[in-house]
This record gives C-alpha cells, sequence and structure tokens, in this order.
C-alpha cells in the first residue's frame, strides 16, 4: 500500500442529469461529451501519478466494466448525504486504511495535471493541509495528513464561502496550509473554452 491516496469523485454521466450548467450552454448532449472528455482528462492524468492508490467514487453506482480500468482503480460508491458528508466518508476510509496523504478531487478541471497532483502530494510532506483554490470561491482540491472533521460539516457548498470557510477553520485547528495555484472548473462553456480545449465532435 503505498502512503498516499488520491480520492476521484465522479458523476454517473446520465442524460439530462450530467454538467446542468454547461448544458444550459450547449445543451444535454454536448454536455453529456464534454463530460466525457473531462473524465477521460481525469482518468490520464491520475493514472500518470506514481506511488499512490486511486479510489474511484461514483455517484449513483458502481459500472463495470468502463473506462476506469480496475487495475488502476478502486471502485467504491459515494456515500449518502451532502458534499462534505460525502468526502469526510471517503478521506476516513482512507485514513482507516492506512494512508498517511490523502488528496481528493473531481472530475471537471483540465487544470488538474500530473504535476499539479504531485505538486498536492509533495505539500503534504511539510503542511498539514493542501488546498486547490477555484477561481469561483471553491476549490478543486483538497488534501491532508489528518482526517479534520470541521472542514466538512455546515458548510455551504457551491458557494464563494467555501475556501474562504475552509481556510478559517484550519487556522481555527491549529492546522498549517498549504495553497496551490488557482484554477477553474469547467461549469459554463466560457470555462471549456478559457482553457483551449476544443469542442468535441
Amino acid at each position: 500500500m503505498s502512503e498516499n491516496a488520491l480520492l476521484l469523485f465522479i458523476k454517473n454521466p446520465i442524460p439530462g442529469k450530467t454538467k446542468t450548467r454547461l448544458a444550459a450552454d450547449v445543451g444535454n448532449e454536448m454536455a453529456l461529451r464534454m463530460y466525457h472528455v473531462l473524465c477521460d482528462w481525469t482518468r490520464e492524468q491520475a493514472q500518470g501519478l506514481p506511488d499512490a492508490d486511486r479510489y474511484l467514487y461514483y455517484s449513483n453506482e458502481i459500472t463495470e466494466p468502463d473506462a476506469w480500468p480496475a487495475e488502476h482503480f478502486h471502485k467504491r460508491l459515494q456515500h449518502p448525504g451532502d458534499l462534505g458528508e460525502r468526502m469526510a466518508e471517503g478521506i476516513q476510509a482512507a485514513f482507516a486504511a492506512g494512508h498517511r496523504r490523502v488528496v481528493i478531487i473531481g472530475s471537471d478541471c483540465p487544470g488538474i495535471d500530473t504535476d499539479y497532483l504531485q505538486a498536492a502530494f509533495a505539500a503534504l510532506d511539510n503542511d498539514d493541509v493542501v488546498i486547490g483554490p477555484a477561481l469561483d470561491g471553491g476549490y478543486t482540491l483538497l488534501g491532508m495528513r489528518s482526517f479534520l472533521p470541521s472542514l466538512f460539516t455546515d458548510m455551504a457548498w457551491s458557494t464563494e464561502e467555501v475556501f474562504p470557510t475552509t481556510l478559517a477553520r484550519a487556522a481555527a485547528a491549529g492546522k498549517t496550509v498549504h495553497e496551490l495555484k488557482p484554477l477553474s472548473d469547467v461549469d459554463y462553456l466560457a470555462d471549456w473554452l478559457g482553457y483551449g480545449w476544443a469542442m468535441p465532435e
């Protein structure tokens, strides 16, 4: 077992329910195709990460076989509850399994590449928490070397308060924080185009 655990949270691709804000710009079918491209990118970057166990958490059901090879990803189902409860359960499980550094990401940020992931784990050699700020006020990546329950409870998820509140709570717990380069999730067409990606055919 590696000391590092990478947790990836993905949504089962369902037409009309996947990337709904993006779909408002491009339609349901194109949003679904774009989400598959994002997942392909995330999978490739995660597979390039050396010395880490990778845990793939599905939103609704574990699909097998699929594009995520079982030899590279331990497949799990997300815990019921809000985003905080789901992330907390996954992170606690990783620490309980014996991992010493745990990093969690989603699947819709083209800025998260293998180097970014390696930088996150390296930061945990010196700091208690690592966070990748999102330009909308949330975060695209969160990592820690011990479980901090205060980062996951009573949080106004999907608001601009998530990032500053997370920093404040980590400081209140006496933890040091390393901030990575801010990135943008792909929630809207402008976010996708901002990365210079072509539209899927």
